[in-house]
């Protein structure tokens, strides 16, 4: 068994001069004119037939999961399922889940290593998610349980299964939820091997199997011994692969349907023990165990992750967008024909100016209804439905490729820094600089305040002064090439807004390495 060591560490910060990170969030699909052909005639003639007969037995999970919970009462489903339902409905599951996978075409599972008791290990974590077809890991796990959305309980069928599971249940619009589950996890994972195992895919979200995302501590929180279990597609062609940009879920499953044998590898680690410093810290305990699975994997571990729905990548001590918002309202604007340089805002430097969707129409001498309401839900509204007019206006300041950077940070600086009291100049305070990070970065507030509260170390006042400012997102060797990439594309002519490929050596994704060099003149 892997034991955890006082010593272990959360994955290294990658220093300058390593080799550019994979974006993890991105999968292409390149099919030659042959492999094109071919799918095209397996297309046609085993896809249609595996996916009708994978919703049949899908549905005919439907009796056995209802069977198993069939007049239970709530009170009794907080306890493990036990007698014929067990016996009958388990199997019958169990069985006809793989039959639904193997008509998808996954004719072979393959299973490395042995699977630890529930006693040796409460809690199994799966990496790397990268498909919505990574429930097969559940087969040779024995059906262990899943934290699950508790908005897929409406789902038809998905809700049934879940509710046959004893799915851990987690909504993510209410904050006592979150809690209820860690207390639910704890429980499930402390029973002494009452319960069955609890499996977790700890990065959250899906990504493309070349590097590990950020592990999520909520696997970890109860500070049990953990299973590790990877889960690879080794097929020549990666067909499974639903990133945030790729195939759709429709493309995915056609094309693995095609597919005439796909195949999956399980393996089991060893069980890690943590150690009592990790029993006590579970984002050190999820850092360490990220790190052995990618080890094990080959691949890096990283500090990427989701925010709400946007993924962020680790720049030094700040959290950034992969692609900020602001990219997108340049889109939505340069769409409806409109240049950000020739809008007057006269936003009041300093002071706050609410303004509706009506009169940001009239602001922007905007027409199009659809455009109007995609530009204004770009800005943070306040509980009538308003913003900030200085939004908007750093917004399309740094649109406007016609402004130097010291001019866009010198109006940021004035757009949001306040008057001290003593009347002796103008500083930038948490809620300004959390702002403007926001807007121009796409940093999720929390973190660009903690970055405020440690450059506001140095000095004896809780604000910046507009020298500190630009020190920082002009002249930090790390920050200010954060801020000329987000606001200086590379290969971008001056007085557009297009944005970089995020697969390039100039993304954001190799900012975040260290790997950030001038750009290099495309060849034709």
């Amino acid at each position: 068994m892997r034991q955890g060591s006082p010593g272990d560490s959360a994955p290294r910060e990658p220093a300058p001069g390593d080799p550019a990170l994979p974006n993890p969030f991105v999968h292409e699909l390149h099919l030659s004119r042959l492999q094109q052909v071919k799918f095209c005639l397996l297309g046609v003639l085993l896809a249609p037939i595996r996916v009708l007969l994978a919703f049949i037995i899908l549905f005919l999970l439907w009796p056995f999961a209802w069977l198993q919970v069939a007049g239970l009462t709530e009170e009794q489903l907080q306890e493990p399922i036990t007698g014929w339902r067990k016996t009958v409905c388990h199997n019958g599951v169990l069985g006809l889940s793989r039959l639904l996978f193997f008509l998808l075409g996954f004719l072979r599972i393959r299973v490395r290593g042995q699977r630890a008791s529930r006693l040796q290990a409460p809690v199994l974590v799966a990496a790397p998610h990268s498909t919505f077809f990574d429930p097969i890991v559940l087969l040779p796990c024995d059906l262990p349980k899943v934290v699950s959305r508790a908005e897929n309980l409406s789902v038809p069928v998905i809700g049934a299964l879940l509710r046959f599971n004893q799915a851990i249940l987690v909504s993510r619009n209410d904050p006592a939820s979150r809690r209820r589950v860690v207390e639910e996890v704890r429980r499930r994972a402390t029973s002494g091997g009452k319960w069955p195992q609890v499996l977790f895919f700890p990065e959250g979200t899906c990504s493309n199997k070349k590097a590990l995302l950020k592990f999520k501590p909520g696997a970890f929180i109860a500070g049990v011994p953990v299973q590790p279990v990877l889960i690879r597609y080794p097929n020549s062609l990666d067909t499974t692969s639903w990133a945030w940009r790729g195939p759709g879920v429709l493309k995915v499953l056609w094309l693995t349907a095609s597919q005439p044998c796909s195949i999956v590898d399980v393996e089991f680690l060893p069980v890690y023990q943590p150690s009592p410093e990790e029993s006590r810290d579970p984002t050190l305990y999820a850092n360490n165990v990220q790190r052995v699975m990618a080890q094990a994997l080959g691949i890096p571990a990283t500090e990427c992750e989701f925010v709400g729905s946007l993924p962020v990548i680790v720049v030094g001590q700040l959290k950034v967008a992969l692609e900020p918002q602001l990219w997108e309202l340049g889109k939505v604007l340069r769409k409806a024909g409109l240049s950000p340089g020739c809008v007057d805002t006269g936003a009041e430097p300093g002071r706050s100016r609410m303004i509706s969707q009506e009169e940001f129409a009239r602001q922007l001498q905007l027409l199009d209804p659809q455009t109007v309401a995609g530009a204004f839900s770009y800005f943070q509204q306040d509980s009538s439905g308003l913003v900030d007019f200085r939004d908007v206006a750093l917004a399309l300041a740094a649109l406007d490729g016609g402004r130097s950077l010291e001019d866009l940070t010198h109006l940021a600086f004035e757009l949001f820094a306040e008057e001290q009291a003593e009347g002796s100049g103008r500083l930038l305070y948490q809620d300004g600089f959390s702002t403007i990070l926001h807007l121009l970065l796409g940093s999720p507030r929390p973190a660009a305040m903690t970055l405020h509260a440690e450059l506001c170390q140095a000095g004896p006042s809780h604000g910046l002064s507009l020298d500190q400012f630009q020190n920082f997102s002009l002249r930090d060797l790390l920050y200010g090439k954060l801020f000329s990439t987000y606001l200086r594309p590379p290969h971008t002519p001056r007085g557009t807004s297009q944005v970089p490929d995020a697969s390039s050596p100039q993304s954001p994704s190799a900012l975040a390495n260290g790997t950030l060099q001038a750009p290099k003149q495309k060849e034709d």
